[in-house]
């Protein structure tokens, strides 16, 4: 195998319908529908983000699981995202690999724990994420898919799956997405620094 290989196992089906009975039934979604992670969806969205599937995007410090490219496009093709996405889902990927972040704690936490993308940058705009009204609710993409993709990573690939790993006592629908944006630095009555002016620089 190369690195430019996609190793995931394939799977086919007769029909749509088919195949969200598969994801439904192995508990690799939220118990909404998904899109069927295709490899031409996946090439699509590693292409536009300019990465290969092997490339390592963290490794999580608990159980040591090397989270690549190609696992969070899957995740992220299945939670609706457009290839523009994938560079913010594979930053939160990223961050959440922190060991100041503990993503062990938060995925097998009897509270109702969930993960919280908070997008800061022109990019978001660039991509239609809100920023305003609403943009903690639904009726927006971007900020939709975005927090979706990072939580079915979360199921997915370390293993949190709802009453298994993930023993929130009542759950919370944080848990289906969590993501917004920040309004710009131009925004009137704007009195601090967005978060990415005070964020320490990524570690080598």
């Amino acid at each position: 195998m190369t690195q430019s290989e996609i190793t995931s196992r394939r799977f086919q089906f007769d029909d749509w319908d088919a195949a969200q009975e598969h994801y439904l039934d192995a508990g690799m979604t939220d118990g909404l529908p998904i899109i069927p992670p295709t490899e031409q969806r996946v090439r699509a969205m590693l292409d536009h983000a300019g990465l290969a599937p092997g490339d390592v995007i963290g490794v999580e410090s608990i159980r040591q699981k090397r989270m690549t490219a190609e696992k969070v496009a899957i995740n992220a093709v299945m939670a609706g995202c457009k290839p523009e996405y994938l560079p913010v889902v594979v930053a939160a990927a990223a961050a959440v690999c922190e060991p100041l972040f503990n993503l062990h704690a938060s995925s097998t936490s009897t509270n109702g724990i969930a993960i919280l993308v908070l997008v800061s940058g022109p990019y978001a705009q660039e991509i239609g994420m809100n920023s305003a009204t609403g943009m903690m609710g639904n009726g927006n993409r971007a900020n939709a898919a975005i927090g979706r993709a990072l939580s079915l990573f979360k199921t997915n690939f370390y293993g949190s799956t709802a009453q298994d790993m993930d023993q929130s006592t009542f759950g919370y629908p944080g848990k289906y997405s969590f993501c917004f944006a920040e309004t710009g630095t131009s925004a009137p009555g704007l009195r601090w620094p967005p978060p990415r002016a005070s964020m320490p620089a990524p570690r080598p």
